[in-house]
């Protein structure tokens, strides 16, 4: 996440950036995947996640708000509290096949540089 407001990309970055790299980046943090791959398994409150996860309320606020601008978390209030789902099943089947994908790769994708190192393009 960048510093201004939470996002999950600066403004300068997502103008440069194309939908499906954005929707791929949003889902490139380890923390935000996690939350994800939680909330496939149903809604859950900030506190279901930072106990579930071991992370703090802070961290798990933060990345929730991300997610939820690029509208894959959504919330609904009941009372004093907020239970976050995902916005679209269709991200279960997004992670369901890259599962799919990793079992038939193994782990050569671990050796993939990934295509960014100190913020320049790997050619």
């Amino acid at each position: 996440m960048d510093d201004g407001g939470g996002r999950c990309v600066s403004a300068g970055i997502a103008a440069g950036v194309s939908p499906a790299a954005a929707l791929f980046r949003s889902l490139a943090d380890e923390t935000r995947l996690r939350i994800v791959q939680r909330l496939t398994r149903g809604e859950a409150r900030v506190f279901d996640l930072t106990a579930e996860l071991g992370l703090a309320q802070s961290t798990v606020s933060k990345h929730l708000a991300c997610l939820r601008d690029c509208g894959l978390v959504t919330y609904r209030a009941e009372g004093r509290q907020s239970f976050y789902s995902l916005t679209r099943p269709e991200l279960m089947d997004l992670l369901a096949s890259a599962q799919q994908l990793l079992a038939a790769t193994g782990h050569t994708v671990a050796l993939c540089p990934g295509g960014i190192a100190g913020g320049e393009a790997v050619t």
